[in-house]
């Protein structure tokens, strides 16, 4: 059953709204901009795209339009953030962090600098845009480098808080966000706390734990509930936060004494990665993952991509079965 605690939306399985966790994002640093002046927003050519033009059209003169040049942008937010600004700076997550890691690497992180990359368009969900506009190594880039937090909101609500957490923060943050519209799971009650996961799912004697990030938690919810139909005990944990890893997901893990993860990833050294380093090091069990399997995404409708690379609820309800029956 759905856990109280987590305060979700009433509708969540029955026609839920659908927002893009991008808009999140557009309407948060609306907000933290009106909270604190030192708030600023820079984008490669892509204002409407990634919902900075919401930014644009409150504080203009706290907006700055970059250009097509990824990599300058990224070495003028760590100017800024170095004097005392708190810069968010936009584009498509193949082109930043995609184009521009050396140097988010060398004036953001080595310098320790609150500058928050912002990746729009992240997954396969893109859809026609193909395989070079769909980044699914972008979590894998950015959780290797030091001092930097790594966020993957699950709908535009939770998108709209970790914004206002992430300019508070004080230290590099890369922020996930998806072009699609997706299910609005959450509510303005929902506790956010950056580096705390939410149980969203808790049957009475769960099976397995499924942690999932990302607008794919709902397909995890979605699939928790025919999997209790069936029988079958889980818990969902939206681990929003992917670095840092909420330690409680170690106690969760060994209550179900197996574990399924979801991500619009690749499986190599995404959240799944994460997730089994931690297991790995404090409770080693049978873990299946859900995500991209070495592969470049293509073209299709985000439906057909969720379901070809099996990311969908059936595929998560198939792995909670195979991991099952790894259980000693």
């Amino acid at each position: 059953m759905l856990h109280p605690d987590a305060k979700l939306a009433a509708n969540i399985f029955d026609n839920p709204a659908a927002q893009t966790t991008r808009e999140g994002f557009g309407r948060g640093v609306v907000e933290a901009g009106e909270q604190d002046e030192r708030v600023v927003v820079l984008t490669a050519d892509l204002a409407e795209s990634t919902f900075a033009h919401y930014f644009q059209k409150k504080f203009p003169e706290r907006f700055v339009q970059v250009g097509v040049a990824e990599q300058n942008m990224a070495t003028v937010a760590a100017g800024m953030a170095n004097y005392g600004k708190i810069p968010f700076f936009t584009s498509y997550a193949t082109f930043s962090p995609g184009r521009n890691w050396e140097q988010i690497r060398t004036t953001i992180a080595i310098n320790n600098v609150p500058a928050i990359v912002c990746g729009m368009h992240a997954g396969v969900s893109v859809g026609p845009d193909g395989a070079t506009h769909q980044a699914l190594e972008d979590i894998a880039m950015m959780r290797a480098l030091p001092r930097f937090t790594v966020i993957s909101a699950c709908d535009a609500e939770e998108g709209r808080k970790a914004t206002l957490a992430a300019a508070k923060l004080g230290s590099p943050v890369y922020m996930r966000f998806g072009r699609e519209k997706t299910p609005i799971m959450t509510t303005a009650d929902t506790p956010f706390e950056i580096g705390k996961a939410n149980i969203f799912w808790e049957s009475e004697s769960p099976a397995v734990a499924i942690f999932a990030t990302g607008p794919l938690v709902h397909n995890a919810l979605l699939a928790a509930r025919e999997l209790e139909g069936q029988g079958i005990g889980v818990t969902v944990t939206n681990v929003h936060t992917i670095k840092p890893l909420d330690q409680t997901i170690v106690d969760i893990a060994k209550k179900a004494g197996a574990v399924v993860t979801v991500e619009e990833h690749q499986i190599a050294g995404g959240f799944g990665s994460a997730v089994a380093e931690l297991l790995a090091r404090e409770c080693p069990l049978p873990i299946e993952f859900i995500g991209v399997h070495d592969m470049f995404g293509q073209s299709g409708t985000p439906k057909e991509l969720i379901a070809h690379y099996k990311m969908d609820a059936p595929s998560i309800i198939e792995a909670v079965k195979k991991v099952i029956a790894r259980k000693s």
